[in-house]
This record gives structure tokens, C-alpha cells and sequence, in this order.
């Protein structure tokens, strides 16, 4: 019985972990050519509707049907796992204004509470130097400082050297 690998990607041609060489995908071209390619295309508005729609039966979650069409935009604009992961907390928000149905606001609740993915990246590039490791190191960077670091340490060794040397002298006279 051979295994089955199930590899998803959208890379493009890039380079394959732990060597100089690019191929497709960053995957060996030896197991590239083993492998049967499936390509995939996005969802469209109507099944991702569906998905959700789906989603709330099986969480046992009533929704209004404008708070179904908000979220299935967010499913569209952000990811579907995103707004998948909404459907429970909006269930949860909804529960605490005692509702037993999703609703609108709700659903505008959970999504200033839980930022996806885009909205995350771009406030932590925006407040990037108020973070405190919020340096973007380069290899270049990283290999001058060790070189500075090592000539310091080099000069350092030296000083201690000379003045250990300038120490013996002294110490034989004190003791005389």
C-alpha cells in the first residue's frame, strides 16, 4: 500500500528549504514529478453562503438572514476560515444580549473584538517600532555585528593579557 501526501501551496517558483536550488512550488523537482497536481480556484459568493449557512446548522446557531449575508462578505473579503470562526462567537455575543438569533450587530461585535489575519499584519506593521523586539534583521546585519562583537572581544582578551603581565612584576616586588 503506498502513502498518500497531501501537499497545498500557493507558491510559486521558489527556493527549496536547505538548499540554493528553485523550483516549482519550493518542492525537489525528484518528488515533483511524482506527484498529481490538483489546482484549485476560490469559492464564490453563493458557496461560501452555503458553507456558512451549513456551518450554523452544525453549531446549532440561529442567524438572521441580513447577519448570514454580512458574514458570508467577510467570508469573501477576509477568509472563510475567519468567518467560520466568527459564527460561535457571534452565537456567544448574541447569547449574552439574551438572543437566540444572530444578528447584524452582533456579528459587527465580533469583528472589532477578533482581527483577521489582514487587519493584524497591518497594525503590527503600523505600531511596529513601539513593540519591543521590533527590529527587521538582515543576514548582512547580523554577520557585521558578530564581527564587531569578535574584534571587541578580541581587544578585550588582549587588555587582560597585558595587564595580568603588568600585574606580575608589581606583585613579585610586594612580596620582597
Amino acid at each position: 500500500m503506498a502513502p498518500v501526501l497531501v501537499i497545498a501551496t500557493n507558491r510559486g517558483i521558489s527556493k527549496i528549504r536547505g538548499t540554493e536550488y528553485k523550483s516549482p512550488h519550493g518542492i525537489p523537482l525528484d518528488l515533483l514529478d511524482r506527484l498529481m497536481i490538483v489546482s484549485t480556484i476560490p469559492y464564490e459568493r453563493e458557496e461560501v453562503y452555503q458553507i456558512l449557512k451549513v456551518r450554523c446548522e452544525e453549531e446549532d446557531v440561529e442567524m438572521a438572514d441580513d447577519a448570514l449575508e454580512l458574514l458570508t462578505r467577510i467570508g469573501m473579503e477576509t477568509s472563510l476560515r475567519y468567518a467560520m470562526q466568527m459564527v460561535i462567537s457571534s452565537s456567544l455575543v448574541a447569547e449574552k444580549r439574551k438572543s437566540a438569533e444572530v444578528e447584524i450587530e452582533d456579528i459587527k461585535r465580533v469583528y472589532t473584538l477578533f482581527v483577521d489575519v489582514k487587519r493584524s499584519t497591518q497594525f503590527l506593521m503600523e505600531y511596529q517600532k513601539e513593540f519591543m523586539y521590533n527590529e527587521l534583521c538582515n543576514d548582512d546585519d547580523d554577520d557585521e555585528e558578530e564581527e564587531i562583537d569578535d574584534e571587541e572581544s578580541a581587544e578585550e582578551e588582549e587588555n587582560k593579557k597585558e595587564n595580568v603581565e603588568e600585574k606580575k612584576p608589581e606583585q613579585a616586588m610586594d612580596e620582597s
